[in-house]
């Protein structure tokens, strides 16, 4: 199938790892031109380079960095038409272990970024005639996860400004949809698992194999397993999918809605 992504102009935050790197190398192989986002380093600048991109250093959670990004991509691509918002996610912990200021820290990261970048982006992308925007959330919303308080209530605000906004700006063309991912091989969940580990006197290893076995397929997803839904998402295939909220989580959300 041609997703029709040839020439389409992409900023995909948090990109220099994980999720966000497979998504923008996703969309690349797919004819995107595509920016790349995250705090910086010479990691950014290789993954960038790597898929003939353009690497924009820059911490989001700052105030004026979510403008700066999205004028500098569309000063380097020529426009923008798809917006990819993906943000590292909060620590660990209990609900007793964080005071207010490291409330307000998980909020600027997993929600306010959000908010900043999408909110920059709409004067370009209301001239695209292919605009999307991704939010990169957590199945964690529909099922909360032990001992991520943080991530488990903010995300949910994400989500639901996803939602809105697929309500408020459909008439301006912009599809808003956001992927709620499970327990993906990535740095992020690496660190997660060795912070269970400490709490429970075991090996990261362990770990790791504990939650595989709660996995109805028997294993973690591969971050390119992740990359293929979202880029669909994304493209003008996918253009009268907006408002969805999909888990790529491999049937570890337990509910049926």
């Amino acid at each position: 199938m041609d997703l029709g992504l040839n020439g389409k102009c992409a900023l995909v935050t948090g990109a220099s790892r994980g999720l966000g790197y497979a998504t923008a190398k996703a969309l690349a192989a797919e004819g995107a031109r595509v920016a790349l986002n995250s705090r910086g380093g010479d990691k950014l600048r290789s993954a960038a380079d790597g898929l003939g991109g353009v690497a924009i250093p820059a911490d989001i959670t700052e105030p004026g960095a979510a403008e700066r990004v999205i004028a500098e991509t569309v000063e380097s691509l020529g426009g923008l038409d798809i917006l990819i918002t993906n943000a590292g996610g909060p620590p660990a912990g209990g609900f007793e272990s964080f005071d207010e200021a490291a409330w307000q820290k998980a909020i600027d990261l997993s929600l306010m970024s959000h908010v900043r970048l999408i909110r920059a982006a709409l004067p370009h992308l209301r001239r695209s005639d292919a605009a999307a925007v991704l939010t990169i959330t957590s199945y964690s919303v529909k099922q909360p996860i032990p001992n991520l308080v943080l991530s488990n209530s903010i995300r949910a605000a994400t989500v639901g400004l996803t939602k809105s906004l697929a309500l408020e700006l459909g008439r301006d063309g912009i599809r808003f949809n956001s992927i709620l991912p499970g327990w993906t091989e990535t740095e992020r969940v690496t660190e997660l698992m060795t912070f269970r580990a400490g709490q429970n006197g075991t090996t990261m290893e362990q770990e790791i194999a504990k939650q595989m076995a709660e996995s109805p397929l028997g294993r973690m997803a591969q971050p390119d397993e992740f990359a293929r839904p979202a880029v669909f998402l994304v493209s003008p295939a996918a253009s009268y999918i907006t408002g969805v909220m999909l888990t790529v989580d491999g049937g570890m959300y337990r509910g049926t809605l």
